[in-house]
Formats: C-alpha cells, sequence, structure tokens
C-alpha cells in the first residue's frame, strides 16, 4: 500500500486534525528548556504550539510531503524523516507527544519499545489517536465495495485502532505507566458540504485507493458514498465516527 499525501489539501480541508490536538497540548503541559519530540508530527502545527511554550521541539514523521512541508512553514523548528517504528532519539527526551498519527504504525510494539527507548526516566508519553470503533462505517463498507467490483484480493488496511486494555497492556510491557487512558467518541465534521466525503477518502484512504485504475477508484468512491450518506451525512454536511484513546504515560526505568 502506497500511502501518499497532498498536504495542502491536508492542512486545508483536514485542519481538524491539528485544532482537535490543541486540548492534548494542556494534557502534555510543556515546559521552558524541556526537550521534547512530537511523533509522526505532519505538517508540523501541533510542533509550532508546542515550542511556542519555550520547550525545544522535534518534529519527526516518516512522510515525505509532510517532512518538506513542515521544513517550508516552520523553518525555526528542526523535523526529521524517519520511521516512528523503528525510530528512537538521540538522546533521551522530556517528553514524546503524539496526535492523530499512532493508528498509522501497524507495527505498535515496535513503536511503543522505541518512543519507551527515547524518553528519559521521568520522561512522560502524551498520545491520542483511532481507538477501537474509529471510523466503523468506514472498516465495515470497505470489504463491500472491494466485493463489488470484483477486487477483494487488493484490500488491505492499514489502521490499528485498538481498545483501551489492548494498548495501555502494551505500553505497560515497555516499561511506561500509565496515568490517564480514554476512550471516546469524537463526531468529526467535514469541510466542504457534499464533496466532503470523497475529500476524506482520497486523503486518509488514498494509499487503499491507489490499487485502483481510475474507472475503479471511482466506482469504490460512489459505493462508500451511497451506503454510507444514510448514516454519516447530516444537516448538509459529512459527520465522521470518530472514536479516539488519548493516554498519558510516563518512563518509570
Amino acid at each position: 500500500m502506497n500511502q501518499q499525501w497532498n498536504t495542502g489539501t491536508y492542512d486545508t480541508d483536514m485542519a481538524f486534525v491539528s485544532q482537535f490536538g490543541e486540548s492534548l497540548i494542556k494534557l502534555l503541559r510543556p515546559q521552558p528548556g524541556e526537550q521534547i519530540m512530537d511523533w509522526d508530527c505532519g505538517t508540523g502545527d501541533l510542533a509550532v504550539a508546542i515550542a511556542a511554550s519555550g520547550a525545544t521541539v522535534t518534529g519527526m514523521d516518516a512522510s515525505d510531503e509532510m517532512i518538506q512541508t513542515a521544513c517550508d512553514k516552520h523553518p525555526q523548528l528542526s523535523f526529521i524523516l524517519a520511521d516512528g517504528q523503528n525510530y528512537v532519539a538521540d538522546q533521551p527526551v522530556d517528553a514524546v507527544f503524539s496526535n492523530a498519527a499512532l493508528h498509522w504504525l501497524t507495527d505498535a510494539n515496535g513503536a511503543a519499545a522505541f518512543i519507551a527507548a527515547s524518553l528519559r526516566t521521568g520522561g512522560r508519553f502524551v498520545v491520542e489517536f483511532g481507538g477501537l470503533g474509529n471510523i466503523a462505517s468506514i472498516v465495515t463498507e470497505l470489504p463491500n465495495a472491494f466485493a463489488a467490483i470484483g477486487c477483494s484480493d487488493k484490500l488491505q488496511l492499514p489502521w490499528y485502532f485498538p481498545s483501551i486494555g489492548q494498548y495501555t497492556t502494551l505500553l505497560e510491557q515497555h516499561g511506561l505507566t500509565v496515568d490517564l487512558a480514554l476512550c471516546f467518541d469524537r463526531p468529526t465534521p467535514l469541510e466542504a458540504g457534499e464533496q466532503g466525503f470523497q475529500r476524506w477518502l482520497n486523503t486518509f484512504a488514498n494509499g487503499i485507493l491507489s490499487v485502483f485504475t481510475p474507472s475503479e477508484r471511482d466506482e469504490v468512491l460512489s459505493y462508500m458514498e451511497q451506503k454510507l450518506k444514510p448514516i454519516l451525512f447530516q444537516d448538509n454536511r459529512w459527520v465522521m465516527d470518530y472514536r479516539r484513546i488519548r493516554v498519558a504515560a510516563y518512563n518509570r526505568v
């Protein structure tokens, strides 16, 4: 699967990603002089918000497009191109922060291990991402859409949506002590009216859909829109069935 990002569209149509992450910064409580990593930082907007506290922030992401855009937008910060499933900070940091990203890291064990290894003793980890039941409508209907055009064998879902129990247990296995763990629904309105749903799919399911010819892709998009409009289209806009996990933990070793 080849997930490519159009960062211009991402920053405009999907601005809610960073907006919802702002409350997570309050939980992080960054302090002047701290060394903080933004794990899978996207285009860097939250890294800049954290740096406003006086902390030194380094952003890391596996996407060339995201890192290039982050560097262009925020040249005052440092950004690293790396895979969060096998990257460790050069020097242990005071905190690792991550918003709306870890559900893309299907090697969750690897990601947890390297996050823990990047934290100093007593360092903290503050994260929010998709939890069990996130975009359940999409996860349910995508196999049906692929089957409808005879392409069931081409479907590869790229997401990791764990339960609170699964994820906190994983963190504890890597020496992190969990102080806070929440799972909650977050119905998320999309911009662009009628077009919002297809724009969402073309952004966040681009890798899934990249296996198709243009006509096949259009068929799947139309199928998904027809099936899910009665569920997700409300008051002239699409509202995605997001469900999030929010965790705060610290490194006890």
